[in-house]
């Protein structure tokens, strides 16, 4: 589904502050796995993230999504394929628009725009219907404006936004790290089962190796812009959390502060 060839990003490239960012990555994902994605600051996790997105343009190498080559697309035109879920609750959300106004916008993305009523009755059907079965209540308050909800509710919302409209890979970049863990938890959740019952692609990067390890069914481990750990099925099932960060420390070649990468 996922294919990545020799893919390379190096900002400030050939300047004193030349960064690669990403340094050759080869990668497949097939349809319907879910990989959770972790590694150090500066490891090129969400690099990753906006190579695949379109939101940065690759330095050489080639992107395909079902055989499409996709590399030089831009975010609206990969936008039919992708949709992405930010760390920031606030990001993936307008505050002074309402609700429905919210969910009209997300229905529309990848479409051609037109003059015709976005709020229609049959909109806000299908938008009740979608936001009931969040159990949040948010069905009954259409017309509230976002900025009224909280962090977990404006998350979940980000994620029934991203997964509105037909698409086939879900990013997630970190998207339960600004919440407390019984509201991470819900998200996680309700994660687990949109993807699941939409049969999505998806990549989560996460901080927390618990998550690495309890979410999805495959785990990438980047160090310095190169993925050194690549791990699903049994091999993964047997491991837990003190042994995913002996292999990161492995990685890095020296210990791993709690600073770092979040154990729990």
């Amino acid at each position: 589904m996922i294919e990545m060839r020799h893919v390379r990003v190096t900002f400030n490239a050939g300047t004193p502050l030349e960064n690669p960012a990403l340094r050759g990555i080869d990668l497949d994902i097939p349809a319907g796995q879910f990989l959770t994605v972790i590694g150090g600051n500066g490891a090129g996790k969400s690099t990753l993230l906006n190579a695949l997105s379109g939101e940065i343009n690759v330095s050489a190498g080639r992107i395909s999504f079902d055989g499409q080559d996709v590399t030089r697309w831009p975010v609206a035109q990969r936008a039919r394929w992708v949709a992405r879920v930010f760390q920031d609750p606030l990001a993936g959300t307008c505050a002074e628009l309402t609700i429905e106004e919210n969910l009209a916008l997300a229905a529309a993305r990848g479409q051609w725009r037109s003059l015709r009523p976005a709020l229609t009755a049959a909109a806000r059907a299908t938008f009740r219907d979608s936001l009931a079965r969040l159990g949040l209540g948010l069905e009954n308050r259409l017309q509230d404006r976002m900025s009224l909800l909280s962090g977990g509710q404006r998350q979940a919302l980000s994620l029934l936004m991203a997964t509105l409209q037909p698409m086939k890979i879900l990013l997630l970049d970190e998207h339960t790290a600004a919440l407390d863990p019984k509201t991470a938890a819900f998200v996680l959740e309700l994660t687990r089962r949109i993807v699941a019952e939409r049969q999505l692609t998806a990549l989560m990067v996460t901080h927390s190796l618990r998550h690495a390890l309890d979410v999805g069914t495959r785990t990438l481990m980047l160090h310095q812009g190169r993925i050194v750990l690549d791990i699903a099925g049994a091999e993964r099932a047997r491991l837990d959390v003190p042994d995913l960060l002996r292999l990161f420390e492995v990685a890095q070649g020296e210990p791993v502060t709690d600073d770092e990468l979040l154990l729990g």
